[in-house]
């Protein structure tokens, strides 16, 4: 065999190895990435907590993907209850909702969609987060300095199929108030509503939101708006009628224009699931929040106060889900 001839057998050898290898490889690839688990979790606003909550589990689950091949994303939502009746569909495997609207999916109440479809008994806990004070800002030359004052102004009542859009109709119907009440009952998004406050399409603009909020410091540091309170009899009624709501206090000198505590009523933020949704996958979801708790609480200043052990418990009306407990428990927290 001539040494050109030997020389190009080499060459195509080497070349044939090295495809096989390149295509072992890609073989290999493929195959890690169909193990892979994708979840998705529901949660809100872009400017809310609720998006903030969700990206920051994914960010810590999708740190841990090589170990437990799970990779999460966190879109943005209409809110609590587009999230459950989403998880109850199978559109989504995990969500962000207020915790009435946890209380009220699991006995097919309040809502018109829950009250439809009945009690959704698959609905399941996870944890809840943060507390969310019911905000109402209006501008300051509105002429509106209690919540009473917003009749025959023009008010935001949010989206359909949010959370503060349920808590309003809430509220409305307690006062006997409907959308005529107000002069202009608007329907925009959360992450809309600050901005339609500083041009004066609107004079009041509500949110069940943790604090410190984005929008609310948008709307409060651009035009001149300020929180109001939420209190009185109907509100202490609501209050001791219903578990889920408690007394809340807005910290003065949180927001620019409001310098006093403002006292309003307010929900917690809870991580939901669907009793469908394999324990496995929720035990290595709740296992990276917790397992770099230190983090998480980093992510946004309306977690910096909260603990393992609330919220394991408070604002959860569904039971938990059992890779939650199973997680619970391999701590020695249950």
């Amino acid at each position: 065999m001539s040494l050109n001839r030997k020389s190009m057998k080499n060459k195509l050898a080497t070349a044939l190895f090295s495809s096989s290898v390149a295509l072992a490889a890609s073989f290999s690839g493929s195959v890690a990435a169909a193990d892979n688990t994708f979840v998705t979790i529901g949660t809100g606003g872009q400017t809310g907590v609720y998006y903030v909550v969700g990206q920051s589990i994914c960010r810590l689950v999708n740190r841990g993907t090589k170990d437990h091949n799970i990779k999460c994303t966190a879109p943005s939502t209409g809110g609590s209850v587009t999230n459950i009746n989403a998880i109850r569909k199978g559109e989504q495997d995990m969500g962000v909702a207020q915790s009435d609207w946890q209380f009220h999916a699991t006995k097919g109440t309040k809502h018109a969609t829950f009250k439809t479809q009945g009690a959704f008994t698959d609905l399941r806990a996870v944890f809840s987060v943060h507390g969310e004070p019911f905000t109402v800002v209006a501008r300051a030359d509105s002429n509106v300095s209690h919540y009473n004052d917003m009749v025959g102004k023009r008010v935001n009542l949010n989206n359909p199929g949010s959370g503060t859009r349920g808590t309003i109709e809430v509220l409305m119907g307690e006062k006997g108030w409907t959308k005529d009440s107000f002069k202009l009952a608007a329907e925009l998004k959360a992450a809309e509503q600050a901005q339609a406050l500083c041009d004066n399409k609107i004079d009041v603009m509500i949110y069940t939101v943790g604090h410190p909020s984005g929008a609310i410091k948008e709307a409060s540091a651009s035009c001149n708006a300020k929180i109001i309170p939420v209190t009185g009899p109907i509100i202490d009624k609501l209050i001791a009628e219903n578990p889920f709501y408690s007394e809340a206090t807005i910290p003065g000198g949180m927001y620019a224009g409001t310098d006093e505590d403002i006292k309003t009523f307010g929900v917690r933020a809870t991580f939901v699931s669907s009793a469908t949704v394999p324990a496995d996958t929720i035990y290595h979801v709740v296992k990276a929040v917790f397992d770099n708790f230190d983090r998480f609480k980093r992510l946004h200043p309306a977690f910096a106060n909260l603990t393992p052990q609330d919220m394991m418990v408070k604002g959860l009306s569904a039971p938990l889900h059992e890779g939650a407990v199973r997680y619970y428990k391999e701590k020695g927290w249950m």
